[in-house]
């Protein structure tokens, strides 16, 4: 059987080279489990997200109508506008 000895140097750079890589196998899932739960709370926001629009979009459905009430709001304006040019004629004629 062959043994292969080692000089302390040559151990110490292994237990060196060991530990670096435990460390960055240790970063790794650190780092990939953060991105996991990152992943996982933007897909929640997105689902809230999408049922609000939804809703806002039901909420919108009968936007036919803003048409027609806009051209009845102005048709009351209108019709303001005309009898306040018809009180100012009467007033100042009143007032003369």
């Amino acid at each position: 059987m062959f043994v292969l000895a080692l000089t302390d140097t040559q151990e110490r750079l292994w237990w060196g080279a060991i530990i670096g890589g435990v460390v960055v196998i240790v970063a790794v899932v650190a780092l990939l489990t953060i991105l996991v739960l990152l992943v996982r709370t933007i897909e929640q926001r997105v689902t809230t997200i999408k049922a609000t629009l939804e809703a806002a979009s039901a909420n919108t459905a009968d936007t036919a109508l803003i048409g027609k009430t806009a051209d009845g709001v102005d048709a009351v304006l209108n019709e303001g506008l005309q009898h306040h040019l018809f009180l100012g004629r009467v007033l100042e004629k009143v007032r003369s």
